[in-house]
């Protein structure tokens, strides 16, 4: 059993004290071994342009069943995660309300409010046919960015111009295209559920120009106990209003298939533009839809430019064609057109056919592109998606199905609200009264999976485990996947050191590393993780520090690296001071977080290609242990969280870090995500068993880290301590 030390007053100043003793400031940088020649930098993909939602987002199908099946839970677990739906919220009474029933040919329209999260409403249309029994087909409709949603009216001229192009048939449908829609599948036979997006007709609680306008950071809504939408403590706890607006598609989802004329075993989804992102996100996290048409929406190119089409860590190394292959094996349509859909049938249409293919049901993807039209949900569309419901939905009706002319609603036959059903509460303390309901039940959630044996245990891994792993979006690379190139070697005595690229081929990541190797090496490895980068390990004399000479004379071998823009990543020398964005005015975090992962995780993703390669360092099976003192504490609890048991000792000083203390999105420590699972001691706990050195988190170890502890038998191995000092943790790490 490994030697304890025992605790002691935690004072912060005695760190401080010992850390610039110690000479870990970047006055050092100068006299640190180089890998690369000054004023050249790593050969590096992620110095090289951010990723934004107009890049290129190609889709490789797996080559089996299997392969696919583990891929599938990946790519579903992001999106759940990035929506703030994982684990997904405590349903609570939809508490449906539905009156004002019309009388149409062939149909009745009745209007309908049901609750989403308690007090939060989904306002929409219900389309039924008349003259039908039994259990019917349903269909649900995303409407999308139309202005006014339910409400449209595209205008007498704009529908006259689009009949003489042949895009439409009637002038109501022209200029309703959304209502002629769902009154057409009614006459088909089916349930239609026509919901508003968020800020569109009826949904009047988070306003229009925020849900799909957000430009500017808000101070009054941005503080640590009282958000809104967009702000740094909503990014924290993925709160967004995609993912709101998932949630309401999930909600409404419930309420149509619990309908008793409804067969739920045949419920289609179809919407255009915003109403086909929500149409095939909601497919891919829901397996109850049997028949999806995202209309001009799926392609390679453009993602979805709205803030309610993107969250952060929802696109990173996948988008929107694997989305739409998560439909798979159930039928899948799309229609393309002359915008960023307009090259599908020869890009993302061939990968989700084979990819049907190799699922055994080829024939269940179909795509139209017609690049005569421009963006758009027309009646040529339309009457696609009617051919592909009347055969998935097996609605058994003669082909060719025509549209018919219709008598529309008025806004007043179609508002939800009126004198005995009033408009709800809105406006900004609506807004952050939403959020606090999110958070409570996301943390209650949390709270509850505080493990006390080997099945909560497995339940803690899966939820916060899996909510990490995506957050992080990285695990322990492949000995394959990675290049050890030495660029100098020189004797020092007692230990050689060497400076040395580490690449990883696959991610393109080239990482400068410094090897201080004694010559009389015990088979353990230290890897330092520090603020300074590999500058770290050393003195402000040029050698190593103290506590690295210590490590060395015990027989360690100790690993020192740059992180992403620290040491030979900064061409000038000068610390980052912000993180990188895309160039988009809009200062949300997910058009830039969204698509390429945090600084935060960029620096875990460094810390695990060293684990990687340091798991047959020198051609053998070292015991591998991490070091890791103030800023850098957190990125070593989150590698280590990730490495699992590869990582047999981690000794850090967290700084009492927390995500949750952050103030803006714009910290080099901000990761979207960060509070929401368990915050840092989230992520500490998932290192158990494994043994555990901590400072910084006072007198007792945070409940979640001695709970996971005490879950594995391995308490003892948990070594917590009041006062940090690097002395004391290299005598840890040197014990037996």
């Amino acid at each position: 059993m490994l030697h304890r030390i025992a605790s002691i007053d935690f004072v912060r100043a005695v760190m401080l004290a010992t850390v610039f003793s110690l000479g870990l400031v970047h006055a050092v940088r100068a006299a640190v071994p180089r890998a690369l020649p000054e004023g050249q930098l790593p050969n590096d993909k992620r110095l090289g342009p951010l990723k934004d939602l107009n890049g290129y987002f190609p889709f490789t199908p797996s080559a089996t069943k299997e392969e696919w099946a583990k891929r599938a839970e990946q790519v579903r677990r992001r999106i759940l995660v990035a929506n703030g739906l994982w684990p997904m919220p405590e349903k609570t009474p939809a508490n449906a309300v539905v009156h004002g029933k019309v009388d149409r040919d062939g149909y009745t329209v009745e209007r309908v409010y049901l609750e989403s999260y308690p007090g939060h409403f989904v306002t929409g249309s219900l389309y039924r046919p008349t003259g039908k029994t039994g259990k019917l087909p349903a269909v649900l409709c995303p409407h999308g960015h139309w202005p006014n949603g339910r409400f449209t009216d595209a205008g007498l001229d704009k529908t006259r111009l689009a009949i003489s192009e042949g895009q439409e048939r009637f002038e109501v449908g022209g200029r309703s295209p959304l209502q002629a829609r769902c009154v057409q599948l009614a006459r088909m036979g089916c349930v239609v559920f026509h919901y508003d997006m968020i800020g569109y007709a009826d949904s009047v609680q988070i306003p229009f120009e925020l849900a799909h306008g957000f430009a500017k950071q808000r101070p009054d809504f941005d503080t640590p106990s009282d958000w809104g939408f967009f702000s740094t403590q909503a990014e924290l706890r993925q709160q967004s209003i995609m993912g709101l607006q998932t949630y309401n598609s999930i909600r409404a989802l419930d309420w149509l298939s619990e309908l008793p004329d409804v067969d739920p075993a045949r419920i289609g989804v179809t919407g255009a533009s915003g109403g086909g992102t929500q149409t095939f996100v909601l497919c891919a996290i829901d397996p109850r839809p049997a028949v999806a048409f995202p209309a001009v929406m799926v392609s390679t190119a453009m993602q979805g430019g709205c803030t309610c089409e993107n969250c952060s860590n929802l696109r990173i190394g996948t988008g929107n064609i694997e989305f739409a292959a998560m439909m798979a094996p159930r039928p899948l349509g799309m229609s393309g057109a002359l915008d960023w859909t307009k090259d599908l049938a020869t890009k993302g249409f061939p990968e989700l056919k084979q990819h049907y293919a190799m699922l055994g049901a080829p024939e269940l993807v179909m795509a139209k592109v017609m690049p005569q039209f421009g963006h758009n949900y027309n009646y040529v569309s339309r009457e696609v998606m009617y051919h592909w419901f009347n055969k998935h939905l097996k609605l058994g009706l003669s082909e060719p199905i025509l549209e018919e002319d219709y008598n529309p609603l008025s806004i007043a036959e179609m508002t939800v609200w009126d004198a005995s059903h009033p408009k709800p509460a809105s406006g900004g303390d609506y807004e952050r009264s939403l959020l606090k309901i999110m958070t409570e039940d996301s943390d209650r959630q949390i709270s509850a999976l505080l493990p006390n044996d080997s099945t909560s245990l497995a339940k803690f891994r899966e939820i916060v485990g899996g909510g990490v792993d995506v957050l992080i979006g990285r695990g322990l690379s492949p000995a394959t996947a990675l290049e050890y190139k030495p660029i100098t070697e020189l004797d020092k005595g007692q230990y050689v050191e060497s400076a040395s690229l580490l690449r990883n081929k696959p991610e393109e990541e080239e990482i400068p590393v410094i090897v201080l190797h004694p010559k009389k090496w015990n088979k353990r490895v230290v890897i330092w993780v520090d603020e300074a980068g590999k500058a770290g390990l050393y003195g402000s004399d040029g050698a190593p520090s103290q506590a690295v000479q210590k490590l060395l004379a015990s027989g360690a071998a100790v690993v020192g690296l740059d992180l992403l823009y620290q040491g030979e990543f900064l061409a000038d020398g000068k610390p980052l001071t912000l993180p990188r964005r895309v160039d988009n005015k809009r200062e949300f975090a997910g058009y830039t977080l969204g698509y390429n992962p945090s600084l935060f995780a960029q620096r875990v993703h460094d810390i695990l290609s060293l684990v990687s390669f340091c798991r047959t360092y020198a051609d053998d099976t070292p015991e591998i242990s991490l070091v890791a003192f103030g800023p850098a504490g957190a990125w070593a609890a989150a590698a280590r969280a990730q490495a699992g048991g590869v990582v047999a000792r981690a000794a850090i000083d967290t700084g009492g870090f927390r995500f949750a203390k952050l103030s803006s999105i714009s910290d080099l420590n901000f990761l979207a995500g960060g509070a929401k699972y368990g915050d840092l001691p989230g992520m500490l706990a998932l290192g158990a068993p494994g043994d555990l050195w901590l400072a910084g988190e006072g007198t007792v170890a945070p409940a979640i880290v001695s709970a996971a502890y005490s879950a594995t038998d391995s308490i003892d191995k948990l070594t917590r301590v009041d006062r940090a000092t690097i002395a004391a943790a290299i005598q840890w790490l040197t014990s037996p």
